[in-house]
């Protein structure tokens, strides 16, 4: 079954790129698009998506609320894959931090693009970006590093956490750490369930808010 895609953006040219460059593969299907947040859930519901492609800024509903409205709304929610001109927007941490799934530069090649999609399918994070890394570790706090200390990770869990924030999936982590990709399954399950976290992104953000990684 191909990878289905709903399309945000509230500048045609833009979804019609990405149709381009999306459709090209035997694997990717879009099967809508929308020029605002406020109609997403809706068409969520209704296309049942695998993945959303959405524009973090637009005029009606921003990509943020329109995030946090299909986590809120929509049982087994799709992932949703942030795409945005500026790397160093603010809107894209906070959207990260809403639940969105992924970060992508909407003047990436054809080929990330694909890969991005593909991957935050899967439910493998993308690598944040330096300048979202930094925004992370400057919305530091208090909180999120007792947080941290609560959760009491363990020494394998940790280096699993870490090797996370770099970006790695788990096949590349498994290759580090020299163990089975279920065991890293099994590391990454926990950690989620120690931080409280609802997926890899939540872990990561919590991982350099707190000061447990730092921004390269």
């Amino acid at each position: 079954m191909p990878v289905t895609v709903l399309l945000v953006d509230d500048e045609p040219l833009v979804r019609a790129g990405l149709r381009a460059v999306l459709d090209a593969q035997p694997d990717i299907e879009v099967v809508g698009e929308a020029a605002d947040g406020a109609s997403v859930v809706p068409l969520v519901r209704q296309l049942r998506p695998d993945v959303v492609a959405m524009d973090v800024r637009m005029p009606l509903l921003d990509g943020i609320e329109a995030t946090r409205a299909v986590l809120r709304t929509v049982d087994s929610p799709p992932k949703i894959l942030v795409v945005t001109t500026f790397e160093n927007d603010e809107y894209v941490y906070q959207a990260l931090r809403a639940g969105a799934d992924g970060f992508l530069l909407k003047r990436a090649r054809p080929s990330e693009i694909v890969h991005a999609v593909r991957l935050v399918a899967e439910g493998e994070t993308l690598l944040f970006p330096a300048a979202v890394r930094a925004l992370a570790a400057e919305y530091g706090n208090r909180q999120a590093r007792a947080a941290l200390e609560r959760a009491a990770l363990t020494e394998r869990e940790e280096a699993v956490l870490r090797l996370m924030a770099r970006g790695l999936t788990n096949i590349e982590i498994a290759r580090e750490l020299i163990v089975g990709t279920e065991t890293v399954k099994s590391h990454v399950s926990a950690i989620l369930g120690k931080l409280g976290a609802r997926d890899r992104t939540q872990a990561v953000i919590a991982a350099y808010e707190s000061g447990f990684v730092a921004p390269a």
